[in-house]
């Protein structure tokens, strides 16, 4: 499995059994297991929760899926 398809699974993963639609950054971030201490690893990889603000546009909310959270933290972080 590539980088990427192991974050995101591990991102989907820590949201599974969230309710969406998410419609803030604050509640994206209250979903995660440990808030914004939230880390995904896979190789020299290392990404937080925290971190994901960095990446995402107030456009990209509401969130309606954990695989849709994944894809656009990935698609712009790695």
């Amino acid at each position: 499995m590539d980088i990427q398809a192991e974050v995101k699974k591990q991102i989907t993963g820590a949201l599974a059994g969230t309710q969406f639609p998410i419609a803030s950054p604050e509640a994206l971030l209250a979903a995660f297991p440990n808030g914004a201490d939230t880390t995904c690893e896979c190789g020299d990889v290392k990404l937080r929760a925290g971190d994901a603000g960095g990446v995402l546009k107030e456009s990209d909310f509401p969130f309606e899926s954990a695989e849709a959270v994944a894809d656009a933290i990935v698609s712009r972080a790695l």
